[in-house]
């Protein structure tokens, strides 16, 4: 029998945080640090969850995956290379398909549960 696993980001059930940083031509502005908490990897490599957080910053996205998204905390703008945007805020649950191109610019900082999908 499986346990259920508890994403917590500090204790001895959070797993190593993951620290990134917007950089090279997909920056658009600001230092947009990134932290991940990876708690699950599954389907042979292909689906993950866990938790994700940003400061504010904007960067060019361009979705490969699809992605389950659910703020914790803070706001975000996605907008869709056509121009649509989406103000996202904390208790937002959303969905990015694989093939969004866009931004994704963080005005207060972000923290949100994730589920990944990598395509086959």
């Amino acid at each position: 029998m499986a346990d259920i696993i508890v994403m917590k980001t500090t204790g001895k059930a959070a797993p190593k945080v993951e620290k990134g940083q917007g950089s090279g031509p997909s920056l658009i502005k600001g230092p947009y640090k990134t932290k991940t908490w990876n708690h699950f990897k599954g389907e042979k490599g292909r689906l993950y969850s866990g938790i994700w957080e940003s400061t504010p910053g904007k960067v060019k996205v361009a979705y490969k995956e699809w992605e389950f998204c659910h703020f914790i905390e803070g706001k975000a703008v996605l907008t869709s290379d056509k121009g649509k945007k989406w103000t996202l805020k904390a208790g937002d649950g959303f969905i990015i398909p694989a093939g969004f191109k866009g931004t994704w610019e963080t005005v207060e900082k972000v923290r949100k549960h994730y589920v990944i999908l990598m395509p086959k």
